[in-house]
């Protein structure tokens, strides 16, 4: 079976819940998911969509971040840097990644350093660090990811996010459809499963 396309940037606060728990929920369904990096930051720019002009609803985002991290039993110490200074470059390595096979390891330690540690995604002490956890080498990496031929990549798959009306992250894409959120993983496994929302 095919798997689930999850759609996602870096710089999302509910990407955090995703990163941190979709290894567990893969063991457990047997599905497996392909993390596709792309720039919601262009899409929501477009929509006039900007989480830190609407501080009413951002404070609930990470109210609601806090909530459900203590439900899955995801570590949410203090809320962490927000937004990010340089998410285009943690979204470039993260295509690089996602090209070479790395990228959920990549994701999933990158977003531990800023949301546990309190190290930006994007910058440094998170690059580095993240990149040697995960046996890459930096020097390598940052090369590629600072590229004209990832910058392509990346603004590739933006469009192709925007042809399937992905308007935020993460989103699961699968059969045909989209569901957008972190609380809707398990509606994209059932419509993976079966074509429907049934249980």
């Amino acid at each position: 079976m095919e798997p689930i396309d999850l759609w996602f940037s870096i710089g999302s606060l509910y990407t955090y819940l995703t990163a941190s728990r979709v290894g567990r929920v893969e063991q457990e369904t047997g599905i497996r998911f392909r993390w596709r990096p792309f720039s919601v930051r262009t899409i929501m720019l477009e929509m006039d969509n900007v989480p830190v002009k609407q501080p009413i609803k951002l404070a609930y985002a990470w109210r609601d971040v806090e909530r459900r991290a203590a439900m899955y039993g995801v570590p949410f110490r203090t809320r962490p840097p927000y937004p990010l200074k340089n998410s285009d470059l943690a979204n470039r390595i993260a295509t690089v990644a996602a090209n070479e096979g790395w990228c959920a390891d990549y994701v999933r330690v990158c977003y531990r350093g800023w949301f546990q540690d309190g190290h930006e995604a994007g910058s440094e002490p998170n690059i580095s660090p993240t990149l040697h956890e995960i046996g890459q080498d930096a020097a390598r990496v940052l090369p590629l990811a600072q590229s004209e031929d990832t910058g392509r990549a990346l603004a590739a798959a933006t469009d192709e996010a925007r042809r399937l009306g992905i308007f935020g992250v993460p989103t699961f894409a699968t059969r045909g459809e989209i569901f957008w959120g972190d609380d809707r993983l398990d509606d994209a496994i059932r419509w993976h499963r079966k074509g429907a929302l049934v249980p």
